[in-house]
């Protein structure tokens, strides 16, 4: 059977529409099981009904015209069990509906399939035959089997709203899901954009000569300098000179060892430039993409459009620039940053992308020009979309292809409360960040990039609540020197000076391997990372150490995270090798001061040595996403579990309130830094427990400063007090986002105001 059921799944993904492919299968099954009849019905969600939408077996004339309620006949029976149904004499059932029309009654035994997609019944697949006998386990399964092959595209068509004769009375289809990456409703006409060269098509090739090869690949990645400083000039004009360094990071691999060096290296072993370059590309696609950090696993996308890019020229393609409405809504598999630099800034309405997420180059890019954006829509159906009227909500991540007039006239409406809401937000910029009874909250930004430090001041950040130092290892082709640390940090320690800057050690290790330091195994999200490297490797880590507090010299506003720390001795290494950094560098005439010391709480062993861990550092620091991950044993970017993941989980919740009242004991504040702090519901639970600090994106600021403003600390504690008592999460996000509504607050967690 497994031939033909891939067959069959080949010429379904060949068909050119969903109906052509139903079609094929109700022909094709019926053929290959040597059964009577089979047919495919889909569920017709806004008018909540069973369509006939194809079949072979039955009377043609009846497809789009046989329609049931949800609770009518043996396919609702089907839907509502979400299991197969196999029975003979279907006729006795209480739930049979016969529909004359069909012919259907000359049959005797009735299977139903349903059709599931991450757990929404879509449809479901019936055969049925004469004789009055139950079908065979193996036609059963084979059923199953062709259904979940089946699903995905069903999916992917309704949403799109390329199901024909499902919605005959409505041009509305269902929207498509997908992740917030920056807030705001986009309204206009989607441009589709493609890679700018296919760099994993290209293959190996030898050369006889390899200085003609040098010469055009240096001549191509000369070309994408100029191209990318053109973009900073570009976006410098709209944003400020300093938000042009967003694109520093892209200069900066233009000129790494590991990019350019190892490339030639290649060329000059006698491959190619296109082949060579594909390697050296793909090389450090693997290092990025294995990451378990969102931030870093997204400079993937940074790293493959470079690669594009000077394959492109090395090719002489030329890229015919599409035309852009007013309104355009760019719409691609993967937008990069530089994609989006090339719209004429008053045309860019909005950005819909099938891959990355929020920490996408993109994402952030879209953020600090005020652009909607929604990532990660792995059921957008690209290639169907080009020209048509799209609506982004970057709030909820939703996408809406081709929607009716209705739902354009209320997200016209969200946009001017949006708007009005903007400017409210804006004027809160000085204010500080005081509840209603007085008690003062400090908010800071996340950043890893020297490019995200500008929109991170701009946004009234009071410090850095988390920086990232991993990226100066990861775009060289060895580890960097004390000198060329010390450079970056003190950029960053200067841009925020006076304010405090909360710089995280050193964070690699299995999941995230450097080019030059790989580390291979089994399980990475358990094992050799964060400080239990620094510790096995103190050469790097005192090198880092004595670069931070040099950079730190005269001004004194750093402050040292730990990163995941499960055990005490732990804690007690790094305070050694800490202090003996510090003396090294007083021993050799350096004006420094020893640093406060903070842990970051990410693993759920350091929750419950929270006493003994105050003794010894200055502040926690909690990683909610690596947190609430452990904690419910969830991967969050894998998409069959995601929506498991949750930081209003109760669990999540009762470790973060055993926490805050051990360092209360012991006075020592806490900090939380992950996404939890931008998201408005779970920021008023950390407010009620009595959280000193929020740390997040820049662009979620503003909204979490008019949440602190608007409640009172006693308030805030009873909403935490009755979540706690709560045993699901979704029951805490409701109860949550009704009093955010209820507040005056819904804008915060929807479009509008």
């Amino acid at each position: 059977m497994l031939p033909i059921l891939r067959s069959i799944v080949q010429e379904v993904s060949a068909a050119g529409s969903v109906e052509q492919a139903l079609n094929l299968i109700v022909v094709r099954v019926k053929e290959t099981m040597g059964v009577d009849v089979c047919s495919a019905y889909l569920v017709d969600k806004q008018a909540q009904q069973f369509v006939l939408m194809a079949t072979d077996g039955l009377n043609a004339a009846s497809v789009g015209q046989v329609r049931m309620g949800m609770n009518e006949g043996l396919v609702s029976v089907v839907a509502e069990r979400e299991e197969p149904v196999n029975i003979c004499a279907p006729h006795n059932h209480p739930r049979f509906r016969e529909f004359p029309e069909t012919g259907e009654e000359r049959y005797h035994s009735f299977l139903g399939v349903p059709i599931i997609h991450h757990r929404q019944v879509l449809g479901v697949l019936v055969l049925q035959q004469h004789s009055e006998k139950p079908f065979d386990e193996d036609v059963v399964t084979f059923l199953v089997t062709i259904a979940a092959q089946l699903a995905g595209a069903i999916a992917h068509a309704d949403a799109s709203g390329e199901i024909e004769g499902l919605r005959p009375k409505r041009s509305v289809a269902a929207p498509l899901l997908g992740l917030p990456g920056a807030p705001g409703v986009a309204i206009g006409t989607a441009v589709v954009m493609h890679p700018y060269a296919d760099i994993d098509s290209i293959p190996d090739r030898q050369t006889d000569d390899p200085k003609g090869e040098l010469k055009r690949f240096r001549k191509a990645v000369d070309a994408v300098k100029k191209e990318i400083r053109a973009m900073a000039d570009r976006i410098g004009e709209d944003l400020g000179k300093g938000d042009s360094a967003l694109f520093d990071a892209y200069l900066l691999m233009l000129e790494s060892d590991s990019l350019i060096d190892t490339t030639e290296e290649r060329i000059r072993q006698g491959n190619w430039a296109p082949g060579a370059l594909r390697e050296t590309v793909q090389e450090h696609l693997r290092v990025f993409e294995a990451m378990e950090d969102n931030y870093l696993r997204e400079r993937a996308e940074d790293v493959r459009d470079l690669g594009r890019r000077i394959l492109g020229h090395m090719n002489n393609e030329k890229r015919q620039k599409p035309d852009y409405p007013r309104e355009t809504v760019l719409v691609g598999e993967e937008i990069t940053a530089s994609m989006l630099i090339e719209v004429p800034p008053r045309r860019l309405a909005g950005v819909i992308s099938a891959r990355g997420s929020r920490t996408s180059h993109v994402a952030i890019l879209a953020r600090a020009l005020g652009v909607p954006a929604v990532m990660g829509v792995d059921e957008l159906p690209v290639g169907r979309v080009d020209g048509r009227r799209v609506i982004a909500d970057g709030y909820s991540g939703r996408v809406y292809v081709n929607p009716n007039q209705t739902v354009r006239r209320e997200f016209r409406r969200l946009q001017q409360e949006e708007k009005a809401m903007s400017e409210k937000l804006r004027s809160l910029g000085t204010l500080p960040a005081k509840t209603k009874d007085g008690a003062r909250i400090h908010l800071y930004a996340n950043t890893g990039l020297v490019s995200d430090l500008k929109p991170s001041m701009k946004s009234g950040a009071e410090g850095v609540g988390l920086y990232r130092t991993e990226f100066p290892f990861m775009i060289r082709e060895r580890f960097p020197g004390e000198e060329e640390q010390r450079q970056v940090y003190r950029e960053v320690l200067e841009s925020f000076h006076p304010q405090p800057v909360i710089m995280r050690t050193l964070d690699v290790g299995g999941d995230k391997a450097l080019p030059y330091f790989p580390i291979q195994e089994d399980n990475p999200f358990l094992g050799w990372r964060g400080i239990r490297i620094t510790l096995d490797h103190p050469e790097i880590f005192l090198v880092q150490l004595r670069a931070m507090m040099k950079a730190n010299a005269g001004l004194n506003n750093l402050q040292l995270l730990l990163p995941m720390v499960s055990d005490v001795r732990e804690v007690d290494q790094a305070l050694a090798l800490i202090h003996r950094a510090h003396d090294e560098l007083l021993e050799e005439g350096e004006d420094v001061k020893l640093p406060k010391i903070g842990v970051m709480i990410e693993v759920p062993s350091a929750i419950y040595q929270a006493d003994e861990l105050a003794r010894r550092v200055d502040f926690f620091s909690v990683g909610s996403n690596d947190l609430t991950q452990y904690l419910l044993a969830v991967d969050r970017n894998n998409p069959r579990v995601a929506e498991l993941y949750d930081s209003l989980h109760p669990a999540v919740l009762r470790a973060l309130k055993q926490l805050v009242e051990a360092a209360r004991q012991h006075k020592r504040p806490v900090s939380v830094c992950g996404e939890m702090a931008g998201d408005p519901a779970a920021a008023l639970l950390l407010l009620g427990m009595g959280i000193s600090s929020l740390s997040m994106s820049a662009s979620s600021l503003l909204g979490i400063k008019w949440l602190v403003r608007s409640f009172s600390r006693r308030r805030a504690k009873a909403a935490l007090e009755r979540a706690l008592k709560m045993e699901n999460a979704g029951e805490v996000r409701n109860h949550l986002n009704l009093l955010l509504e209820k507040s005056g607050l819904g804008g915060l967690v929807r479009a509008g105001k």
